[in-house]
Protein backbone atom coordinates (compact mmCIF):
# COMPACT_ATOMS: atom_id res chain seq x y z
CA UNK A 1 0.00 0.00 0.00
CA UNK A 2 1.19 3.56 -0.95
CA UNK A 3 1.61 6.14 2.00
CA UNK A 4 -1.05 8.30 3.04
CA UNK A 5 -0.56 12.11 2.37
CA UNK A 6 -0.61 13.02 5.96
CA UNK A 7 -2.59 16.48 6.50
CA UNK A 8 -2.38 18.76 9.67
CA UNK A 9 -5.68 21.21 9.07
CA UNK A 10 -5.11 24.43 10.72
CA UNK A 11 -7.88 27.13 11.15
CA UNK A 12 -9.70 28.72 14.34
CA UNK A 13 -13.03 27.51 13.54
CA UNK A 14 -14.08 23.87 14.58
CA UNK A 15 -16.59 23.50 12.16
CA UNK A 16 -14.16 24.29 9.60
CA UNK A 17 -11.76 22.24 11.07
CA UNK A 18 -14.59 19.50 11.41
CA UNK A 19 -15.61 19.89 7.53
CA UNK A 20 -12.38 20.06 6.23
CA UNK A 21 -11.29 17.06 7.85
CA UNK A 22 -14.31 15.11 6.89
CA UNK A 23 -13.62 15.87 2.92
CA UNK A 24 -10.00 15.39 2.97
CA UNK A 25 -10.17 11.75 5.30
CA UNK A 26 -12.88 10.93 2.52
CA UNK A 27 -10.20 10.73 -0.01
CA UNK A 28 -7.96 7.67 0.05
CA UNK A 29 -4.82 9.11 -0.53
CA UNK A 30 -5.44 11.01 2.29
CA UNK A 31 -5.12 11.17 6.32
CA UNK A 32 -5.63 14.04 8.61
CA UNK A 33 -3.06 13.28 11.25
CA UNK A 34 -4.36 16.43 13.15
CA UNK A 35 -6.05 19.71 13.58
CA UNK A 36 -5.12 22.95 15.18
CA UNK A 37 -6.99 26.10 16.13
CA UNK A 38 -4.12 28.64 15.95
CA UNK A 39 -0.29 28.37 14.75
CA UNK A 40 1.05 27.97 18.06
CA UNK A 41 -1.21 24.71 18.82
CA UNK A 42 0.10 24.13 15.53
CA UNK A 43 3.93 24.37 15.93
CA UNK A 44 3.56 22.21 18.90
CA UNK A 45 2.04 19.25 16.79
CA UNK A 46 4.60 19.86 14.48
CA UNK A 47 7.35 18.94 16.85
CA UNK A 48 5.96 15.89 17.22
CA UNK A 49 5.26 14.93 14.02
CA UNK A 50 5.49 16.55 10.87
CA UNK A 51 2.58 16.25 7.96
CA UNK A 52 3.09 16.34 4.02
CA UNK A 53 0.93 19.06 3.80
CA UNK A 54 -0.68 22.37 6.05
CA UNK A 55 -4.10 23.46 5.20
CA UNK A 56 -4.06 27.18 6.53
CA UNK A 57 -6.24 30.19 7.30
CA UNK A 58 -4.76 33.22 7.51
CA UNK A 59 -6.68 35.01 9.62
CA UNK A 60 -6.23 33.39 13.20
CA UNK A 61 -5.79 34.37 17.17
CA UNK A 62 -2.49 34.46 19.05
CA UNK A 63 -0.39 34.55 15.46
CA UNK A 64 -1.67 35.62 11.45
CA UNK A 65 -0.98 32.90 9.04
CA UNK A 66 1.67 34.73 7.37
CA UNK A 67 3.43 34.82 10.12
CA UNK A 68 3.53 31.38 10.62
CA UNK A 69 3.70 30.38 6.94
CA UNK A 70 6.99 32.77 7.11
CA UNK A 71 8.34 30.59 9.90
CA UNK A 72 7.24 27.29 8.22
CA UNK A 73 9.42 28.19 5.23
CA UNK A 74 12.21 29.91 6.69
CA UNK A 75 13.18 27.20 9.32
CA UNK A 76 11.47 23.68 7.77
CA UNK A 77 9.42 23.80 5.02
CA UNK A 78 6.21 22.33 4.42
CA UNK A 79 4.00 21.99 2.05
CA UNK A 80 0.95 24.53 2.42
CA UNK A 81 -2.33 25.22 0.73
CA UNK A 82 -3.54 28.40 2.19
CA UNK A 83 -7.71 27.73 2.53
CA UNK A 84 -8.92 31.51 2.57
CA UNK A 85 -11.88 34.04 2.75
CA UNK A 86 -13.04 35.36 -0.75
CA UNK A 87 -13.14 38.95 0.59
CA UNK A 88 -11.14 41.70 -1.16
CA UNK A 89 -8.68 41.98 1.40
CA UNK A 90 -8.66 38.12 1.64
CA UNK A 91 -7.30 37.72 -1.77
CA UNK A 92 -5.04 40.10 -1.34
CA UNK A 93 -3.21 38.74 1.67
CA UNK A 94 -3.34 35.26 0.10
CA UNK A 95 -1.30 36.44 -2.96
CA UNK A 96 1.10 37.31 -0.56
CA UNK A 97 1.26 34.21 1.24
CA UNK A 98 2.20 32.90 -2.55
CA UNK A 99 5.03 34.95 -2.27
CA UNK A 100 6.12 33.80 0.83
CA UNK A 101 6.02 30.07 -0.63
CA UNK A 102 2.33 28.86 -0.13
CA UNK A 103 1.79 25.84 -2.36
CA UNK A 104 -2.02 26.72 -2.96
CA UNK A 105 -4.95 29.08 -2.36
CA UNK A 106 -8.36 27.54 -1.74
CA UNK A 107 -11.00 29.76 -1.62
CA UNK A 108 -12.96 29.40 1.81
CA UNK A 109 -16.14 27.17 1.03
CA UNK A 110 -19.98 27.70 2.56
CA UNK A 111 -20.24 25.20 5.06
CA UNK A 112 -23.44 25.03 4.43
CA UNK A 113 -23.54 24.52 0.58
CA UNK A 114 -24.18 20.83 -0.29
CA UNK A 115 -22.91 22.06 -3.79
CA UNK A 116 -19.05 21.92 -1.85
CA UNK A 117 -19.52 18.59 -1.46
CA UNK A 118 -19.08 18.05 -5.03
CA UNK A 119 -16.84 20.30 -7.12
CA UNK A 120 -15.24 22.06 -4.25
CA UNK A 121 -14.49 18.54 -2.87
CA UNK A 122 -12.57 17.80 -5.52
CA UNK A 123 -10.72 20.56 -5.85
CA UNK A 124 -9.74 20.64 -1.78
CA UNK A 125 -8.17 17.26 -2.16
CA UNK A 126 -6.33 17.55 -5.56
CA UNK A 127 -4.96 21.01 -4.05
CA UNK A 128 -3.18 18.89 -0.89
CA UNK A 129 -2.36 16.07 -3.58
CA UNK A 130 -0.37 18.71 -5.50
CA UNK A 131 1.00 20.00 -2.90
CA UNK A 132 2.68 17.15 -1.76
CA UNK A 133 4.81 16.41 -4.25
CA UNK A 134 6.04 20.78 -4.41
CA UNK A 135 9.96 20.67 -4.32
CA UNK A 136 10.93 22.52 -1.38
CA UNK A 137 14.09 22.22 0.14
CA UNK A 138 15.47 19.52 2.56
CA UNK A 139 12.03 17.83 1.01
CA UNK A 140 12.48 14.46 -0.62
CA UNK A 141 9.32 14.53 -3.29
CA UNK A 142 7.94 11.54 -4.51
CA UNK A 143 6.74 10.92 -7.91
CA UNK A 144 3.43 12.33 -8.68
CA UNK A 145 0.37 10.13 -8.37
CA UNK A 146 -2.34 10.60 -10.51
CA UNK A 147 -5.33 11.83 -8.40
CA UNK A 148 -8.34 9.21 -7.86
CA UNK A 149 -10.98 11.30 -7.25
CA UNK A 150 -13.97 10.88 -10.04
CA UNK A 151 -13.13 10.54 -13.66
CA UNK A 152 -12.57 14.13 -15.54
CA UNK A 153 -14.46 15.28 -18.41
CA UNK A 154 -12.24 16.30 -21.27
CA UNK A 155 -12.35 20.13 -23.14
CA UNK A 156 -15.25 18.43 -25.51
CA UNK A 157 -17.88 19.28 -23.08
CA UNK A 158 -16.83 23.20 -23.66
CA UNK A 159 -15.94 23.45 -27.43
CA UNK A 160 -16.14 20.83 -29.74
CA UNK A 161 -11.98 19.49 -31.20
CA UNK A 162 -12.07 20.48 -35.38
CA UNK A 163 -11.99 17.91 -38.04
CA UNK A 164 -9.64 19.30 -39.68
CA UNK A 165 -7.09 22.52 -38.74
CA UNK A 166 -7.22 24.81 -41.85
CA UNK A 167 -4.37 27.24 -41.96
CA UNK A 168 -5.39 31.00 -41.21
CA UNK A 169 -3.44 33.04 -43.36
CA UNK A 170 -2.52 36.59 -41.13
CA UNK A 171 0.31 38.50 -39.34
CA UNK A 172 -1.54 38.98 -36.24
CA UNK A 173 0.28 36.69 -33.59
CA UNK A 174 -0.99 35.69 -30.03
CA UNK A 175 0.47 33.89 -27.01
CA UNK A 176 -1.81 31.56 -25.31
CA UNK A 177 -0.29 29.99 -21.44
CA UNK A 178 -1.49 27.59 -18.99
CA UNK A 179 0.07 26.90 -15.27
CA UNK A 180 -1.51 25.38 -12.08
CA UNK A 181 0.79 24.49 -9.04
CA UNK A 182 3.77 26.91 -9.02
CA UNK A 183 2.41 28.75 -11.80
CA UNK A 184 2.04 32.07 -10.38
CA UNK A 185 6.00 33.12 -9.89
CA UNK A 186 6.69 31.48 -13.66
CA UNK A 187 4.16 33.64 -14.93
CA UNK A 188 5.45 36.70 -12.99
CA UNK A 189 8.91 35.69 -13.83
CA UNK A 190 7.82 35.41 -17.76
CA UNK A 191 5.98 38.16 -17.99
CA UNK A 192 8.42 40.56 -16.06
CA UNK A 193 10.84 39.47 -19.16
CA UNK A 194 8.20 40.62 -21.97
CA UNK A 195 8.80 43.88 -23.62
CA UNK A 196 5.58 45.89 -23.62
CA UNK A 197 5.20 45.41 -27.83
CA UNK A 198 4.53 41.14 -27.33
CA UNK A 199 1.35 40.06 -29.32
CA UNK A 200 -1.27 39.62 -26.85
CA UNK A 201 -1.35 36.88 -24.42
CA UNK A 202 -4.34 34.76 -22.51
CA UNK A 203 -3.24 32.98 -19.21
CA UNK A 204 -4.96 30.33 -17.28
CA UNK A 205 -3.97 29.66 -14.40
CA UNK A 206 -5.72 27.13 -12.27
CA UNK A 207 -6.91 29.50 -9.05
CA UNK A 208 -9.96 30.05 -7.50
CA UNK A 209 -12.88 32.59 -7.75
CA UNK A 210 -11.95 36.33 -6.63
CA UNK A 211 -8.00 35.41 -6.13
CA UNK A 212 -7.70 35.65 -10.31
CA UNK A 213 -8.54 39.53 -10.43
CA UNK A 214 -5.55 40.56 -7.69
CA UNK A 215 -3.24 37.90 -9.41
CA UNK A 216 -3.93 40.51 -12.43
CA UNK A 217 -3.40 43.30 -10.31
CA UNK A 218 -0.38 42.63 -8.75
CA UNK A 219 0.90 41.10 -12.46
CA UNK A 220 0.14 45.10 -13.78
CA UNK A 221 2.14 46.47 -11.22
CA UNK A 222 5.47 44.56 -12.24
CA UNK A 223 5.87 44.18 -15.71
CA UNK A 224 5.35 46.81 -18.76
CA UNK A 225 2.72 45.10 -20.31
CA UNK A 226 -1.26 45.63 -19.53
CA UNK A 227 -2.86 42.17 -17.15
CA UNK A 228 -6.43 42.49 -16.12
CA UNK A 229 -8.88 39.57 -15.08
CA UNK A 230 -10.59 38.78 -18.56
CA UNK A 231 -13.97 39.70 -18.91
CA UNK A 232 -17.16 38.66 -21.55
CA UNK A 233 -15.70 40.26 -24.99
CA UNK A 234 -12.60 41.10 -23.81
CA UNK A 235 -10.02 42.57 -26.97
CA UNK A 236 -6.75 40.77 -27.02
CA UNK A 237 -4.17 42.65 -28.63
CA UNK A 238 -0.29 43.54 -28.62
CA UNK A 239 0.68 44.37 -25.03
CA UNK A 240 -2.43 43.38 -23.05
CA UNK A 241 -2.22 40.05 -21.38
CA UNK A 242 -5.85 38.57 -20.03
CA UNK A 243 -5.98 36.35 -17.39
CA UNK A 244 -8.97 33.81 -17.05
CA UNK A 245 -10.97 34.35 -14.24
CA UNK A 246 -11.62 31.86 -11.69
CA UNK A 247 -14.42 29.81 -11.73
CA UNK A 248 -15.09 30.76 -15.29
CA UNK A 249 -14.02 29.03 -18.44
CA UNK A 250 -12.02 31.91 -21.25
CA UNK A 251 -11.78 30.89 -24.72
CA UNK A 252 -10.06 32.43 -27.91
CA UNK A 253 -12.02 33.95 -30.16
CA UNK A 254 -11.40 35.61 -33.51
CA UNK A 255 -13.29 38.09 -35.33
CA UNK A 256 -11.80 38.98 -38.81
CA UNK A 257 -7.98 39.70 -37.96
CA UNK A 258 -9.19 41.03 -34.17
CA UNK A 259 -8.80 38.20 -31.33
CA UNK A 260 -11.00 38.39 -28.63
CA UNK A 261 -12.11 36.01 -25.23
CA UNK A 262 -15.12 34.52 -24.79
CA UNK A 263 -15.87 33.87 -20.75
CA UNK A 264 -18.33 31.51 -19.54
CA UNK A 265 -19.88 28.58 -17.11
CA UNK A 266 -19.51 25.09 -17.89
CA UNK A 267 -18.76 21.73 -15.66
CA UNK A 268 -14.95 21.27 -14.61
CA UNK A 269 -12.67 20.02 -17.88
CA UNK A 270 -9.66 17.84 -16.26
CA UNK A 271 -11.15 18.82 -12.75
CA UNK A 272 -10.46 22.33 -13.43
CA UNK A 273 -12.56 25.88 -13.78
CA UNK A 274 -10.74 27.43 -16.00
CA UNK A 275 -8.95 24.77 -18.15
CA UNK A 276 -6.07 25.14 -19.83
CA UNK A 277 -6.81 22.28 -22.65
CA UNK A 278 -10.10 24.60 -22.94
CA UNK A 279 -8.19 27.77 -23.87
CA UNK A 280 -5.87 25.27 -25.85
CA UNK A 281 -8.32 24.18 -27.57
CA UNK A 282 -9.77 27.63 -28.54
CA UNK A 283 -6.72 28.77 -29.76
CA UNK A 284 -5.92 25.68 -31.93
CA UNK A 285 -9.15 26.34 -34.26
CA UNK A 286 -9.28 30.52 -34.11
CA UNK A 287 -5.44 31.49 -34.00
CA UNK A 288 -3.76 28.10 -35.68
CA UNK A 289 -0.44 28.82 -36.85
CA UNK A 290 -0.45 32.34 -35.41
CA UNK A 291 -0.39 31.01 -32.34
CA UNK A 292 2.33 30.20 -29.67
CA UNK A 293 1.54 27.77 -26.88
CA UNK A 294 3.08 27.61 -23.56
CA UNK A 295 2.66 24.94 -20.93
CA UNK A 296 4.37 25.13 -17.60
CA UNK A 297 4.36 23.84 -14.39
CA UNK A 298 0.87 21.98 -12.69
CA UNK A 299 0.19 18.78 -11.49
CA UNK A 300 -1.76 16.59 -13.14
CA UNK A 301 -2.58 16.76 -17.39
CA UNK A 302 -4.65 19.41 -18.15
CA UNK A 303 -3.39 21.54 -21.21
CA UNK A 304 -1.09 18.24 -22.73
CA UNK A 305 -3.96 17.28 -25.00
CA UNK A 306 -4.35 21.14 -26.30
CA UNK A 307 -0.70 21.61 -26.52
CA UNK A 308 -0.98 18.34 -28.62
CA UNK A 309 -3.80 20.45 -30.46
CA UNK A 310 -2.13 23.73 -30.58
CA UNK A 311 0.68 21.65 -32.47
CA UNK A 312 -1.55 19.91 -35.10
CA UNK A 313 -2.69 23.25 -36.05
CA UNK A 314 0.40 24.96 -36.95
CA UNK A 315 1.19 26.35 -33.62
CA UNK A 316 4.79 26.64 -31.88
CA UNK A 317 4.40 25.03 -28.46
CA UNK A 318 6.32 24.99 -25.43
CA UNK A 319 6.55 23.03 -22.71
CA UNK A 320 8.45 23.69 -19.22
CA UNK A 321 11.37 21.49 -18.47
CA UNK A 322 11.59 19.38 -15.16
CA UNK A 323 14.25 21.06 -13.63
CA UNK A 324 12.60 24.15 -13.77
CA UNK A 325 9.06 23.04 -12.94
CA UNK A 326 7.60 22.93 -9.47
CA UNK A 327 5.41 20.01 -10.08
CA UNK A 328 6.64 18.51 -13.24
CA UNK A 329 2.94 16.96 -14.51
CA UNK A 330 1.17 18.79 -16.67
CA UNK A 331 4.56 19.32 -19.03
CA UNK A 332 5.57 16.10 -18.20
CA UNK A 333 2.06 14.87 -19.81
CA UNK A 334 2.31 17.00 -22.75
CA UNK A 335 5.59 15.89 -23.71
CA UNK A 336 4.97 12.28 -23.41
CA UNK A 337 2.04 13.23 -26.23
CA UNK A 338 4.94 14.81 -28.23
CA UNK A 339 3.01 17.96 -27.58
CA UNK A 340 6.67 20.14 -26.73
CA UNK A 341 8.17 21.68 -30.22
CA UNK A 342 10.53 22.72 -27.72
CA UNK A 343 11.01 22.02 -23.98
CA UNK A 344 12.81 24.61 -21.88
CA UNK A 345 13.69 25.58 -18.09
CA UNK A 346 11.80 28.44 -17.06
CA UNK A 347 13.93 31.14 -18.03
CA UNK A 348 14.95 30.21 -20.81
CA UNK A 349 10.81 31.10 -22.22
CA UNK A 350 11.11 34.46 -22.24
CA UNK A 351 14.70 34.75 -24.45
CA UNK A 352 13.24 32.16 -26.61
CA UNK A 353 10.17 34.24 -27.26
CA UNK A 354 11.33 37.21 -28.21
CA UNK A 355 13.78 35.58 -30.47
CA UNK A 356 11.51 34.27 -32.35
CA UNK A 357 9.14 37.55 -32.44
CA UNK A 358 12.28 39.36 -33.77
Amino acid sequence: MEKKIRVLVVDDSAVVRQSLSSILESDPDIEVMGTAADPIIAVKKIMKEIPDVITLDIEMPRMDGLTFLRKIMSQHPIPVVVISSLTTEGTEVAMKALEYGASEIIGKPAMNAAQFINESKIMLCDAVKAASHVKLKRRKIAEPVAPKVQPKLSADVIIDKASTYKRIISTDKVIVLGASTGGTEAIRTFLKAMPDKMPGIAIVQHMPEGFTKSFANSLNNICGLEVKEAEQGDRLYQGRVLIAPGNKHMLLKRVGKEYSVDVKEGPLVNRHRPSVDVLFRSAARYAGNNATGILLTGMGNDGAKGLLELKESGAHTIAQDEASSVVFGMPKEAIKLGAADEILSLDKIAPYILSKVK
